[in-house]
């Protein structure tokens, strides 16, 4: 879904017509915008905000189910990309990783497919929008040269990612906490917790 918005998006010249809009020169946004894209655009902006609202309520309801069943969860999972485990993260660390570079938060997490993907993307963002080599004229003191380097229609993908991914990491750290601790009490109300023993009168 996300390459398919960026392939629209680029031919659209959306993140270019957004730009012109927030400096309030509404003519070049309307010149900038191919709408023989346009509604590609559009269509599978509203498919996507329909099916997070789906997929989020048909989630809520296996949650629910699963959490009234006590299901089983799955504790390890051995794969050809990684070894993963559920265990304890600490939230600020994912979080902390993710500022750095957006994908590494996912990558402590041991989200490694997510991961490898948004830290390839971020990389795309950055390297079609020349956003590195700005970074480094800003620094020298060369804001104009810096401003003009700048690719915006692929700069300005880079804000709704990042900010994304920071809070993803972070939230799925805690969420992930607390399915180790629902894990954890269930394992030890099994194996531990003597069903026949009786208090001594």
């Amino acid at each position: 879904m996300i390459l398919w918005e960026t392939f629209i998006n680029g031919f659209s010249k959306v993140n270019l017509g957004i730009l012109y809009t927030l400096l309030g020169d509404f003519e070049k946004a309307k010149d900038v915008l191919d709408q023989r894209w346009l509604i590609l655009y559009v269509s599978i902006y509203m498919f996507g905000i329909w099916d997070s609202y789906r997929t989020t309520v048909d989630l809520n309801k296996q949650y629910i189910l699963a959490d009234r069943e006590d299901a089983p969860l799955l504790n390890i999972k051995m794969g050809s990309w990684d070894t993963n485990y559920l265990d304890k993260r600490k939230p600020w660390v994912a979080l902390m990783w993710s500022l750095l570079f957006p994908g590494l938060g996912q990558l402590y997490q041991h989200n490694v497919i997510t991961g490898f993907f948004i830290f390839l993307y971020t990389v795309a963002i950055c390297y079609f929008g020349h956003i590195l080599p700005a970074i480094h004229l800003s620094m020298t003191g060369n804001f104009v040269q810096a401003k003009n380097m700048l690719n915006m229609q692929w700069t300005i993908y880079l804000p709704s990612i990042y900010f994304f991914i920071i809070y993803d990491s972070y939230v799925s750290a805690i969420e992930k906490n607390k399915l180790f601790e629902k894990e954890m009490s269930k394992y030890l109300r099994l194996k531990y917790q003597n069903k026949n023993f009786k208090y001594p009168i």
